[in-house]
């Protein structure tokens, strides 16, 4: 059984802007604290699953994590959508293992026992002979599940806050990206010699773009880039400066929603990342592209050949400062430092919700 891990009082304490410092580096290397936050961060918060175009008829499913828990999320016979632990009550094999369409029913595919659509084992192979067996009392256990524009939510208990107030204002105000329906495109995965929350810190602030990013940075108004503080998400926005990029004329939304994902909004175009954690050092995050859903002609689909191509460019810059910082992070030689009020207020505000966490969890 993982120990509880010792966290000292100065390192849960909330610091006005002005005064504070990032969190110590023992929380990200230690793997007690990885397992304190499958159950307190993970655990208690909406995660993005799926996107919505893979669940839109009845059998539909999808296969995903919510946190470090194997996920299936469904849409039943009745048109309600779903989600339960991909986990057999028999000897934990999966449900299923990929993504599909129009099943009758979920089939474990370890030993066969087989489940209704709302989650009821509906027969459990040659296991006349066991006493006291009845299919009637084994359900999977559930998940919450709700759909959001083009998205699919999913969380793991019921104590969390009710997921429009999470999101509230981001559909108003990235208007060029939700002014018209959005399908989803393809999916990109990475995975990062770092620590989940290693690859969320440099997410949530523009301060290293000048160094890291120097295309990215000559297309976004640094001088004009700010950062924006709501209970439950944080956005970033930025002018687009550069006009002869392919994006065109409006503004970059970037928003971080507590605990591992974000939504990068460039006009005609969602981006959607999560953050999973593998390791105490290691993480993969998921790239989902959704583009109008209004057929594309030549011109536009090299926009969003661009736009993809452009995404590598920036996530390979990521990976290797991020890796670069675990190393520095797992060193020994750092424990904590200050952070700059003016460009990582979206730090700071990730890690006390993260520090709220811990302390909620440890009471």
């Amino acid at each position: 059984m993982t120990p509880t891990p010792a966290l000292r009082p100065e390192w849960l304490a909330v610091e006005p802007l002005e005064r504070a410092h990032a969190l110590a580096a023992p929380l990200y290397r230690e793997p007690a604290v990885l397992a304190l936050e499958r159950r307190a961060v993970f655990g208690a918060s909406w995660q993005l699953a799926a996107p919505a175009d893979a669940l839109t008829g009845s059998g539909d499913h999808a296969v995903t994590e919510l946190g470090t828990t194997p996920a299936i999320f469904v849409r039943g016979d009745d048109g309600a959508l779903r989600a339960f632990h991909n986990v057999c009550r028999h000897r934990g094999g999966p449900l299923a293992l990929r993504d599909g369409r129009g099943a009758r029913a979920l089939h474990c595919k370890y030993h066969g026992w087989t489940y209704t659509l709302s989650g009821q084992l509906r027969s459990a192979p040659e296991m006349q002979a066991a006493q006291d067996f009845d299919v009637t009392g084994i359900c999977l256990p559930s998940a919450r599940a709700e759909q959001w524009q083009p998205l699919v939510f999913g969380a793991l208990s019921d104590a969390v806050p009710p997921l429009a107030e999470v999101l509230d204002g981001i559909a108003g105000q990235a208007q060029g990206t939700f002014a018209r329906p959005l399908k989803f495109d393809r999916r990109v995965s990475y995975e990062l010699d770092c620590n989940w929350k290693v690859y969320v810190d440099n997410y949530l602030e523009g301060y290293h773009l000048p160094h890291i990013h120097p295309a990215l940075n000559r297309m976004l108004d640094y001088r004009s880039y700010t950062t924006t503080l709501s209970k439950w998400h944080s956005l970033q926005h930025s002018p687009i400066e550069d006009a002869g990029n392919f994006y065109g004329h409006g503004g970059a939304y970037y928003y971080f929603v507590y605990p591992n994902t974000m939504l990068n909004c460039l006009p005609g175009r969602l981006q959607t990342n999560r953050v999973l954690p593998l390791g105490v050092d290691r993480c993969r995050v998921d790239f989902d592209y959704y583009y109008p859903a209004d057929p594309a002609d030549a011109d536009e689909q090299r926009r969003r050949e661009q736009d993809q191509e452009f995404s590598d460019e920036v996530q390979a810059e990521d990976a290797a400062i991020c890796a670069a910082v675990q190393k520095g992070l797992a060193s020994g030689s750092y424990d904590t430092g200050r952070l700059c009020p003016k460009r990582e207020a979206g730090v700071k505000h990730f890690h006390d919700l993260l520090r709220e966490a811990y302390r909620t969890a440890l009471a």
